[in-house]
């Protein structure tokens, strides 16, 4: 039986409580298919002291800063207080421990304001990373020599991972379940959370109508349509007839919804099935191609090369290698925006995608 994949979630003082919350949940609810967990979970905080949340209670952790030195994942959640989000320092003994964990190998996330205390250990000196929106200002004038992106959902930059505020961590944890596991795996994990499976991480963060005002003045029920017809072309002019609406107010109403152009979102749609045909199925590319609505296999290779970071065949051999069961495999790829970038043991990539 594989070991299940050590996960340490370093609490400091002033957590966010959703944020602490997330990972036990989220990487605690994937199973594989004998219900055997994949990750262990476990909370730790420096010296093993009690740390005030951001909910008005206090975390007593079972594991000192000790935990790190084992992990294969640290996740940092967001805080609303201390000296990261004040001057842009850190205690030297949680730096050290830090640095010391990715210096070994291990993988290194934080959500919301928790890339604060990344970017005073270091770890994220030219690298692209994000935070809450509301907190970019203060983040590039603490760490200029970050490529911030407040405008996504999560960045996944090989071993060093962030999210944006809340719920974004829900999706990035989301994420690296379908990365380690594939999306069998984390569409389970979901459901056992209530949440939706995914969401692009290059999605904008901050959407300015999340939920639509009513049933009828919504785009809901034609992306719903619009889903079961993937392996048609669907026009900009059919979407907007069946919502009812004229093109621009359906454009309109659309993006202020998912925070995406029909059309790009009709693609990330596209994409995402045909990631799912290739782990799932035996179908050809070619065939995938169609039925994803691509219609031909160099435009399939060009839009998934472009979203994925690697070709479909390429991806495809590294989820289904063989028929054997899969170990529990350790995340070092990645991609930046994409929920679905490519295995552990693919060479490291670089790619950005925009909402």
């Amino acid at each position: 039986m594989s070991v299940p994949h050590r996960v340490a979630v370093l609490a400091l003082d002033g957590v966010v409580a959703l944020d602490l919350g997330t990972p036990a949940q989220v990487l605690g609810a994937a199973r594989a298919d004998d219900n055997i967990p994949l990750y262990a979970v476990a909370t730790c905080t420096p010296g093993r002291l009690p740390v005030r949340s951001s909910a008005g209670f206090q975390v007593l952790p079972d594991h000192g800063l000790e935990l790190l030195e084992r992990a294969d994942t640290v996740i940092v959640p967001g805080i609303h207080s201390g000296t990261p989000l004040h001057d842009g320092t850190l205690a030297v003994e949680v730096t050290d421990a830090l640095r010391a964990a990715y210096d070994r190998g291990a993988r290194v996330m934080s959500i919301c304001t928790g890339a604060f205390v990344l970017a005073a250990a270091s770890l994220l000196d030219g690298r692209p990373a994000t935070t809450h929106w509301a907190y970019a200002s203060r983040f590039r004038r603490l760490h200029p020599g970050v490529p911030l992106d407040p405008d996504v959902l999560f960045v996944d930059d090989g071993r060093v991972l962030t999210s944006a505020g809340v719920a974004a961590g829900i999706d990035l944890c989301l994420h690296v379940v379908r990365t380690d596991h594939g999306s069998a795996v984390a569409n389970r994990a979901a459901r056992r959370c209530v949440v939706p499976p995914w969401r692009d991480g290059g999605q904008a963060q901050y959407i300015e109508r999340p939920v639509p005002r009513g049933a009828g003045n919504g785009t809901a029920a034609t992306r719903e349509w619009a889903r079961q017809r993937l392996h048609e072309p669907v026009a900009l002019r059919e979407m907007a007839a069946h919502a009812r609406m004229s093109v621009r107010t359906f454009t309109r109403h659309f993006r202020s919804e998912t925070g995406l152009s029909p059309a790009q979102w009709l693609l990330q749609q596209r994409t995402e099935h045909a990631r799912v045909l290739l782990e799932t199925t035996d179908l050809s590319v070619d065939r995938i191609a169609r039925d994803a609505g691509f219609g031909t296999t160099a435009a399939l290779r060009q839009h998934f090369h472009t979203r994925v970071g690697v070709s479909p065949t390429a991806y495809r051999r590294t989820f289904r290698p063989s028929p054997a069961p899969r170990s529990t495999p350790r995340s070092t790829l990645v991609d930046l925006g994409v929920v679905a970038p490519g295995r552990p043991g693919m060479p490291e990539l670089s790619t950005a995608t925009t909402a």
